[in-house]
């Protein structure tokens, strides 16, 4: 990471941005694609042996509904955080005239992108986002990471088919399911060698590309708001939720959960960083699979609680460079407009920019505001990955623990499942 922003400096400072944006990011590009790839599989596999291993449908329905409960709360906890920093420091009074002006004529073109296919979801109707939950063609939906729900929905109901039918005829299934599981995580373990050299390549061409300096500075209180929120939930509150209900350290959480974080930190994408996660909070945190297979590809999705405060602060910070005073109801709408919106927001960079367009509708922040932050959107996502992955990965260890399923790390290494010449 640190060498990859070291040669992003270099080459801005010496004028070859075009030789790191040909030769070294297509790298980048690479490794997050094989990550991708890799990740609806993944869900198929783990979540069809995780629910089928249960035998009891009792039990899955008692696992999803503390699941969905604490991903809730969370995500309204961090909402109302974020509400909380930017109603404190009011970072947008800091805009000038000009400075707005300029961020609005540099990137109305890119938000227009983000506004026209928000304005396309909140033109349908209440119960499109149950409707879009059951897939017409579960082939289609396993064609598209943004179509992460329909798949899970899918691998949901086969599994408890398995339950449901005898023993004797799920077995040949089950048998098949278990030995793909294994395959994938192997090919996990084998994308991950390369990860130095993919998040080399990520963070040189994310120096090489960003903005000016000056446009940093101009929204540098936004930024602090943003960080400083994302920082208070990674820091503090999801390690110390984790110590309360499991009693597991800080310093071993950190330990755990370290090398997704840095993932989601270079790839922006919660689905990208899903096979990590999961690999990390069940061989190295000890949650068992039955939870890491339900829980974990359910978060990426549903989970987003450093893309809600994020959507928090940047729909005040908005309303206040434009002038617009926001009561009380107008906060309370954007706590459960960002909390509803996140449900089902794409595991991919720069979703909550679509969300955020919504949550602007619902407080009437004239949506080609959005212009204002995305400047400096990006480095902003790659910490609210962070966050979101985090956030999935305590909720996974509460409710292992809940259940009786958190046990003793066990590192699996790569060369366990290799075949060794006898002698």
């Amino acid at each position: 990471m640190f060498l990859g922003i070291l040669v992003g400096f270099g080459a801005s400072a010496i004028g070859i941005n075009e030789f790191v944006q040909d030769w070294i990011k297509p790298f980048g590009t690479i490794f997050i694609n094989l990550l991708k790839l890799i990740a609806i599989p993944l869900i198929i596999a783990s979540l069809v042996k995780g629910v089928s291993d249960l035998k009891d449908i009792s039990k899955l329905s008692k696992m999803g509904g503390r699941t969905l409960g604490i991903y809730l709360l969370t995500t309204l906890f961090a909402v109302i955080l974020g509400l909380f920093i930017v109603n404190s420091v009011r970072p947008g009074v800091t805009v000038t005239e000009d400075t707005r002006q300029e961020l609005l004529a540099g990137y109305s073109d890119a938000a227009s992108d983000k506004i026209s296919i928000a304005t396309d979801q909140r033109d349908q109707g209440p119960l499109r986002a149950l409707e879009d939950l059951v897939p017409s063609n579960i082939f289609a939906a396993a064609g598209d990471n943004r179509n992460m729900l329909q798949v899970i929905f899918f691998v949901l109901f086969f599994g408890i088919g398995l339950i449901l039918i005898a023993p004797a005829k799920a077995k040949p299934v089950k048998d098949f399911i278990d030995g793909l599981n294994e395959v994938i995580l192997k090919m996990i373990d084998v994308i991950m060698l390369g990860a130095p050299y993919g998040v080399f390549a990520l963070l040189a061409a994310l120096v090489v590309e960003s903005p000016s300096w000056s446009l940093f500075q101009a929204l540098l209180w936004y930024s602090l708001c943003v960080l400083v929120g994302l920082a208070i939930l990674i820091l503090i509150v999801y390690p110390s939720l984790a110590r309360a209900f499991t009693g597991i350290r800080y310093k071993d959480f950190f330990a755990g959960i370290g090398p997704a974080q840095l993932v989601a930190f270079s790839t922006s994408s919660s689905a990208a960083t899903l096979p990590v996660t999961m690999e990390r909070v069940s061989e190295h945190m000890g949650v068992d699979e039955e939870v890491t297979s339900f829980v974990l590809p359910i978060g990426a999705t549903v989970n987003m609680d450093g893309t809600s405060l994020y959507q928090g602060v940047a729909a005040v910070f908005i309303a206040q460079a434009f002038g617009i005073d926001l009561s009380l109801m107008d906060q309370l709408s954007i706590v459960l407009t960002a909390t509803l919106a996140s449900i089902g927001s794409a595991a991919v960079p720069s979703a909550g920019m679509i969300m955020l367009v919504i949550v602007l509708g619902a407080i009437g922040v004239p949506e080609a505001g959005l212009a204002l932050i995305f400047a400096v959107d990006r480095p902003l996502d790659m910490v609210r990955t962070i966050t979101n992955v985090t956030g999935d990965a305590t909720v996974s260890l509460i409710v292992a623990k809940s259940m009786g399923l958190l046990g003793v790390p066990h590192e699996r290494k790569i060369t366990d499942h290799y075949h060794q010449p006898e002698g």
